[in-house]
């Protein structure tokens, strides 16, 4: 959307609001440019034509001026970025996983440049602040894919949790790809190699890890045939049986 295309119109700026609704207005406004621009190419006064308010208004909320306010719409971003990995605990758990997936491309497909910019760092006006909400998003993303796994009670063993983050990171990187590649495969395709990518993560960390083989075990008896995980089993099988002659003969 251009900034022109979301001019709001003179009247606007003389609309009275309450202190939090104003707020809200201007945030909303910035996350618009910042999605679809890098945050050092927006300007105050783009803020404000967007919003349909005056520029000392945009100071008056934001005295920190640019800075302040991509901190403040960073942050509204990323309270967006980490509610797309909420997902009731009911159901086969690589299911959950599919619809938190959709949720985050979505997010990712609507704030293509803005979510590239903030993840490469390349901003001018990145700070320890900004990438301490980064930060704050993959840690929350992870906390939630554990529970997911049915390891939100009881604290993952090191490898599992290292697993969880690395795929986390594998998701952030097939992202920024993603966008860079014209958004090519689709996000669908996109979205099932991510779940595939996790269940082979989990299985081959059970496979030397007796914390993750334990809740391996108590995840299986979850799925079903027609699900993400039931999908791959019956995509391995012929490719675990070329890898036959690796296994130890019998007597």
């Amino acid at each position: 959307m251009t900034p022109a295309a979301a001019t709001a119109p003179p009247t606007r700026a003389y609309r009275r609001l309450g202190v939090e609704e104003r707020r809200a207005q201007l945030l909303g406004a910035a996350l618009t440019l910042f999605a679809h621009r890098a945050p050092d190419e927006v300007s105050l006064d783009e803020v404000a034509t967007v919003a349909g308010v005056s520029r000392p208004l945009v100071y008056r909320y934001f005295p920190g001026g640019r800075q302040q306010l991509y901190e403040a719409a960073l942050r509204s971003a990323a309270e967006q970025l980490i509610l797309c990995f909420g997902e009731p605990p009911t159901g086969p758990p690589t299911e959950r996983v599919t619809r938190v997936l959709d949720r985050y491309l979505a997010f990712v497909d609507e704030h293509d440049t803005g979510f590239s910019a903030l993840l490469r760092g390349g901003c001018v006006v990145e700070t320890s602040r900004t990438s301490a909400i980064v930060d704050e998003v993959r840690r929350a993303a992870a906390e939630q894919i554990l529970l997911h796994l049915g390891r939100g009670g009881e604290a993952p063993g090191p490898r599992l949790r290292m697993m969880v983050r690395t795929w986390i990171a594998a998701v952030e990187a097939a992202s920024l790809i993603w966008l860079d590649e014209g958004k090519q495969p689709d996000a669908a395709e996109l979205r099932d190699w991510l779940v595939d990518q996790l269940i082979v993560l989990l299985a081959a960390t059970a496979a030397t890890d007796a914390d993750t083989a334990s809740t391996v075990a108590a995840l299986l008896p979850l799925e079903n045939a027609a699900g993400p995980a039931g999908r791959l089993a019956q995509l391995l099988v012929p490719v675990l049986g070329e890898a036959a002659h690796l296994l130890p003969r019998a007597g």
